[in-house]
């Protein structure tokens, strides 16, 4: 294996990082732990894990390839994060008196719905894409990995999101009374929007 162990730790505080700020994943578990608890969040998180299972492997066996060989590619993604993001903060400070809630696509009640809520969020997430596609290369050398670096890498792309997810799941579930009340509803959707619009105003100059 190549991967040293200060390499895996460093590449774990990056990816505490990346679930610290605010994204698609995080409006998507809020919405299913308002709606039904902690019983409805844990499925959306286990749906999350394959998507970063699979973002990270495609980066390792080729899409670096395609970075390398279209220059622009990158630049592309930033700036569609970038409008992603400020238009998902827009809408949470226009609709802040709606509850996140009553988003039936994301609240549909199941885990197996849950599960699925999770797959298409992570997989549609550009702060995952550029993430992976754009950061881990820097992190490695992504021609020299053996196949334990690889499931090093894997592995903790997978557990340290999960649990931070679990962990923010349970934090929700057990302030679902304070964040459905109507004041504290608005102020937490004005606050998460002007943090997403924040985000995708970085995000061209990282």
């Amino acid at each position: 294996m190549t991967i040293t162990i200060f390499d895996a730790a460093l590449y774990a505080g990056a990816l505490l990082i990346l679930f610290l700020t605010p994204g698609p994943v995080w409006v998507a578990l809020t919405a299913r732990a308002l709606a039904g608890g902690f019983n409805a969040a844990w499925p959306l998180a286990l749906g999350v894990v394959v998507g970063d299972v699979i973002w990270p492997l495609l980066a390792i066996l080729g899409v670096t390839w395609v970075v390398s060989v279209f220059a622009g590619f990158m630049m592309v993604l930033r700036w569609v994060a970038t409008i992603v993001f400020i238009v998902m903060g827009y809408l949470l400070i226009r609709n802040a008196d709606k509850s996140i809630a009553n988003d039936s696509r994301l609240t549909r009640p199941g885990m197996w719905a849950g599960f699925l809520a999770g797959v298409a969020v992570i997989m549609g997430n550009p702060k995952a894409i550029l993430f992976y596609m754009g950061v881990l290369p820097g992190f490695f050398d992504l021609t020299a990995l053996t196949w334990p670096d690889i499931a090093v890498i894997c592995f903790l792309s997978m557990v340290v999101p999960l649990v931070g997810n679990l962990m923010l799941a349970v934090f929700l579930d057990r302030a679902r009374r304070l964040l459905t009340s109507p004041t504290a509803l608005r102020r937490t959707n004005i606050v998460a929007g002007v943090l997403l619009i924040m985000v995708g105003l970085v995000i061209p100059f990282t």
